[in-house]
């Protein structure tokens, strides 16, 4: 497998020695039950370690598999080992050695007997050409398709990008969707390499230790396997960082022993006080591990003497409700610091871990890390998806990394079912797996995945909707950042909210993830209701009073009829699909004309489906139809609408421009240009979306606006434009410039804001004022965002 070390070639004996030879199996031939042959094999010349035993395995299978099962495994072994004769580790160990440890870790998780068969026999196919067909035969299908699932994983270069990558990586994901034995066994596989890296060339370890950290640590940690990501990860970082794991080592036991008594002391005080309340525990201090102790160091910018908190304890207690009472003990025998509990049994993780976490402040005022959980909420918390082979539980607590991960593991199909192209695909999942997605972490050590270019809007949505929708600010290693910065690898990302803050439609500019996207989406059209309310109120008024009613007119059996006819549940929701466009104005006004029953002018009352058009941009007048004789009025804008109201980056309309509505369903109001382009096109397809508007004489507000300057290039020039616009009031949002560096002159294209087109001529003429300007205009710059 690719992250197999290298096997070395069967050496020849040496002269005049005897050797022990036994002739490769052909498999074709090799029979279904070898029974007669030895659970030791001999794979190799006298000068090499010889004997590999299966003695250890079938001591762990024997506990949980009937005989029956066990004769099934010798037989895998013994395929595997007449499979790999000849073929040694760059240890120098029979290779066969390698699918025996494999599948002893697989015995550890419980898991059943054909996945162990496949744990056995997962490197046949690549290394030594054994085909599917083969497996079926004397394995049976299912086994056949694991090995078959394990081998393509062998094939997938993580640091390509080429499409037969592509490939491979999506089927890895699905061949684990479709079984989770698959990247059980490889796991355990990687995790047996990583024991054994040492015998690899330097280069080679750092190379497969940063692919095991970067992919495999962040896949157990997603199947909650903890025991295995937090060894994969300190293993990784022995291998890819030697000397600071050396370290590292050698200054946590001199820790260990100076604190002993420290730990000593807690551990007698609160075993005390948990007699005292007459809780059952079992308590006990726990180490952390080497890497989490070095990216605290990273974090925080501390030496190892500077951080305090490298032990903790854990408190396993019977039921649920314990875990309460012990945290209530706890908090009664030390004081907890602000902001650092987290209640993770009423939301588990995503993995299904659960668990009550508080920091305390410990006897010499250093923080104390507790962990407090019941024995089921233990099992899962050390094996994850692994704990339904572990105690064989189809309800109760293990259940829950069950139903997490085969959550997760659907959406990888569904996210199939709609991206059949690889490269999308992996573009898709690469939040959770990818290589190029980055690992950030909360203050309080919990990781996240985002993808690349995820900014803290992103991390603060991924934490919680409702730190996301009160994020002010953020954070980055301890610094304030702009929310639109780019988070790394690595980072520790922390969110300042208010509780009275609403998300900026702005940030829908940068988001990367889906989820807050979203929820920015979502937050915007609750938080805009009342102002869309206002608007549909405003647009039914204009469109009775266009037809010759008044909204201030209808009765109670009026709006009960019309509610009955829109569906609404109350004034307010009808008010609010009119103002968001679900509902056009004009239709509803034509709806209670009919319920007057008078068509004003027509021979008969038309339908609401056959209420006429508004003006076109092209037009901007005119009467909906010959039947109408009154004159339509405009809606007036002025400036207090608030996010109902969008003015468009297409054309950058401002007060004093002929303009038009657009009512884009569930969008709200666009204002455009009258001789916009863009609202030309969206006309041709929707018509009757338009509606006429016109500015208050007590307009208010700025409006965004393009401006566009050719200069003579030349030193201080973007300077002096600045200081020009700034002088009129003007604020400058964005400004580009065309890379003609060598040219005599450059455009410069300003977004700037401004009060009215009176305000935009002044600062034109103070622009043109200048003489390196060329030519000033109003420009049809696009919007930063």
């Amino acid at each position: 497998m690719q992250s197999r070390p290298p096997v070395t070639g069967s050496n020849p004996a040496p002269r005049n020695r005897p050797v022990v030879r036994r002739k490769p199996a052909q498999h074709a031939d090799v029979p279904p039950d070898l029974g007669a042959v030895a659970d030791t094999a001999l794979s190799a010349p006298l000068d090499k370690p010889a004997a590999v035993s299966l003695a250890g395995l079938l001591d762990k299978i024997s506990a949980y598999l009937p005989e029956g099962d066990l004769q099934l495994i010798r037989n895998a072994y013994r395929f595997a080992d007449a499979a790999h004769l000849g073929q040694y580790r760059a240890s120098g160990e029979p290779y066969i050695s390698h699918p025996v440890a494999v599948a002893e870790i697989c015995a550890d998780w419980k898991l059943d007997t054909q996945a162990l068969m496949a744990a056995l026999l997962h490197d046949t196919a690549e290394d030594k050409g054994i085909t599917q067909a083969e497996l079926i035969e004397h394995f049976g299908a299912t086994v056949a398709v694991l090995v078959d699932g394990l081998t393509k994983l062998d094939k997938i270069q993580f640091s390509n990008r080429e499409e037969n990558q592509a490939e491979s990586f999506r089927k890895m994901l699905l061949a684990m969707a479709r079984d989770i034995r698959v990247i059980l066994v490889k796991l355990a596989d990687r995790l047996h390499n990583m024991r054994t890296l040492a015998a690899m060339a330097p280069e080679k370890r750092r190379r497969i230790a940063n692919e095991t950290m970067d992919i495999y640590a962040p896949i157990a940690y997603r199947l909650g396997l903890n025991q295995v990501y937090r060894e994969l990860q300190d293993l990784g970082f022995q291998h890819s960082h030697p000397m600071r794991y050396a370290v590292l080592s050698q200054a946590l036991k001199v820790a260990r022993g100076n604190r002993r008594d420290l730990i000593d002391k807690i551990l007698a005080a609160t075993t005390k006080s948990f007699a005292d309340a007459g809780i059952s525990v079992h308590l006990y201090g726990r180490e952390k591990t080497l890497y989490s102790i070095y990216r605290k160091m990273q974090r925080k910018h501390r030496s190892f003497a500077h951080v305090q908190d490298i032990f903790g304890f854990r408190v396993i207690v019977p039921d649920v409700l314990d875990c309460y009472r012990a945290l209530g003990v706890l908090h009664a025998q030390y004081k907890p610091m602000p902001g650092k509990f987290e209640d993770f049994i009423a939301i588990p993780k995503l993995n299904g871990y659960q668990s009550l976490h508080t920091t305390l402040i410990g006897p010499t005022g250093a923080p104390v890390e507790f962990q407090i959980r019941t024995e089921a909420m233990h099992r899962v918390a050390e094996s994850g998806v692994a704990a339904h082979w572990l105690y064989k539980t189809s309800n109760g607590l293990e259940a829950i990394a069950q139903v997490s991960t085969a959550a997760w593991l659907q959406s990888l199909l569904d996210i199939q079912n709609e991206n059949r192209d690889a490269a999308e695909f992996i573009e898709t999942v690469k939040v959770d797996l990818a290589p190029d997605a980055v690992y950030v972490f909360t203050p309080k050590s919990r990781i996240l995945a985002l993808p690349r270019g995820a900014t803290p809007v992103d991390f603060s949505y991924a934490v919680h909707t409702d730190l996301g929708n009160q994020t002010v600010a953020a954070k980055v290693n301890g610094e304030l950042v702009p929310l639109r910065t780019e988070l790394h690898s690595g980072d520790v990302v922390e969110i300042v909210t208010a509780p009275h803050s609403r998300p900026n439609p702005n940030w829908l500019s940068f988001v990367r993830t889906g989820r807050a996207r979203s929820k920015i989406r979502h937050e915007l059209k609750v938080g805009q209701q009342a102002e869309s309310q206002d608007l549909g109120k405003r647009l039914l008024s204009r469109a009775l009073t266009q037809l010759g009613l008044r909204l201030e007119d209808l009765s109670a059996a009026n709006w009960s009829r019309l509610l009955h006819w829109s569906g609404n549940k109350s004034q307010e929701e009808l008010f609010g699909d009119i103002g968001l466009g679900k509902r056009v104005a004009d239709i509803v006004a034509k709806r209670v004309q009919m319920q007057y029953g008078e068509a004003y002018g027509a021979a008969s009352p038309r339908s609401p489906d056959e209420a006429g058009s508004a003006s076109s941009p092209a037009s901007n007048g005119g009467a909906h139809g010959a039947t109408e004789p009154l004159t339509r009025t405009a809606l007036q804008l002025d400036g207090t609408e608030g996010t109902s109201v969008h003015y468009a980056d297409c054309c950058h309309p401002i007060p004093g421009d002929a303009v038009l509505g657009y009512l884009g369903k569930g969008e709200g109001l666009t204002v455009h240009q009258q001789d916009c382009p863009q609202a030309r096109r969206l006309f041709q397809k929707h018509p009757r979306s338009w509606i006429d508007l016109s500015w208050s004489s007590t307009v208010t507000g700025l409006y965004q606006v393009g401006m566009a300057v050719v200069v003579s290039n030349g030193k201080g020039v973007l300077a002096k434009l600045a200081a020009a616009i700034s002088e009129h009031d003007a604020d400058i949002i964005h400004v580009t410039m065309d890379d003609d560096a060598g040219q005599p002159t450059i455009e410069l294209r300003f977004i700037i804001a401004v009060r009215d087109r009176k305000h935009l001529a002044d600062i034109l003429r103070a622009v043109r004022a200048h003489k390196f300007v060329v030519r000033a205009s109003r420009g049809k710059a696009r919007s930063p965002h």
